[in-house]
C-alpha cells in the first residue's frame, strides 16, 4: 500500500532545508565575504579621505588634544620622530573613517549573515544597522567627554608635583583613539545581546543567572583592552559594560517575551 510519507533523504538535492534560504557552499560563502569586505574597506577608505583634508585632518587633532587641556591648560605633545606627526594623521583619519563608514560595515556583516536567517528575522536587518551605528556613536560621544577626561586629569596631575607632564603626540593619540573605539565597541553590547536573544541563542532568563560571571568578566576586559593599568579608566571602561549588560537583559526580554 502506498504511503504519503516523505523521507528527508528522498528530497531533491535542490530543495532548501533551512527556513532562511538556499544553502552555499563554500566557494560561495568566501565570494560572498570577500565582497562584502571589499564594500566595507572602500566606505573606510572613503570615510578617511574627508579627514585627509587638513581643514578636517588638523582640526580633528586639535578637537582629541581638547580633554587633556581641560586639565592641563598649556599640554602640547612632542613629536621625536621623522615621521610620527603623518602616523597620527593617519591614525586620526582612520578612526574619522571607521566612525563615518560604521552603518555599512554593519550593513554588510548583517547582510552576509542573512542567508542563514528566516524571511521574519531579515526584516531586523535595517533596524540593527541603524541602532549599531548611533551605537557605536553614543560610545564614543561617552569616551570622549566622560572616559577621557576624567582618565587624563588623572594621568597628566599624578605627581605634577615632582615632574612635569611632556608626553609624544604619538603616544597621546593612540591612547585617545584606542579608548574611543574601545568604547564605541562597548556600547554594542546591548544590541549583541539583543540578537542573540532574538535567535534563540541565550534567554534573559540565562543572562540573569550569570550577573556575577559578567561583573567579573567586565573589568577583566576592562583591563585587557585599556592601554594603561590605572583604575580609573579600568573602572570607567569595565563600569559601562556592566550597566549595558543589564541594558542587553531588558531588550532580550523585550524581543522573546
Amino acid at each position: 500500500m502506498a504511503t504519503d510519507t516523505v523521507q528527508m533523504g528522498d528530497l531533491p538535492p535542490s530543495e532548501p532545508q533551512s527556513q532562511g534560504g538556499g544553502e552555499m557552499t563554500l566557494i560561495e560563502h568566501l565570494l560572498e565575504l570577500r565582497s562584502r569586505v571589499t564594500w566595507m574597506a572602500v566606505a573606510v577608505v572613503l570615510g578617511m579621505a574627508i579627514f585627509f583634508v587638513p581643514q578636517f585632518g588638523f582640526k580633528a587633532i586639535e578637537y582629541l588634544l581638547s580633554p587633556a587641556r581641560q586639565s592641563v591648560p598649556d599640554f602640547r605633545p612632542q613629536f621625536i620622530e621623522p615621521m610620527e606627526n603623518i602616523a597620527v594623521y593617519f591614525r586620526v583619519a582612520l578612526l574619522g573613517g571607521l566612525t563615518l563608514a560604521m552603518p555599512v560595515i554593519v550593513y554588510h556583516i548583517m547582510r552576509f549573515v542573512t542567508p542563514a536567517l528566516t524571511t521574519q528575522e531579515k526584516k531586523w536587518v535595517f533596524p540593527i544597522t541603524l541602532g549599531a551605528s548611533f551605537a557605536f556613536i553614543c560610545g564614543l560621544a561617552f569616551g570622549f567627554w566622560v572616559v577621557l577626561p576624567f582618565t587624563l586629569k588623572f594621568l597628566l596631575t599624578f605627581g605634577d608635583s615632582f615632574a612635569q607632564a611632556d608626553w609624544r603626540i604619538g603616544n597621546y593619540i593612540d591612547f585617545v583613539t584606542r579608548i574611543l573605539l574601545v568604547m564605541g565597541a562597548v556600547f554594542e553590547t546591548p544590541l549583541i545581546v539583543m540578537g542573540l536573544a532574538k535567535f534563540g541563542v541565550i534567554s534573559a532568563r540565562q543572562l540573569l543567572r550569570w550577573w556575577r560571571y559578567a561583573i567579573i568578566l567586565a573589568f577583566v576586559i576592562a583591563a585587557v583592552v585599556t592601554p594603561t593599568i590605572d583604575p580609573v579608566t579600568q573602572s570607567l571602561v569595565g563600569g559601562p559594560i556592566v550597566v549595558l549588560y543589564f541594558v542587553g537583559i531588558g531588550l532580550a526580554w523585550l524581543v522573546r517575551r
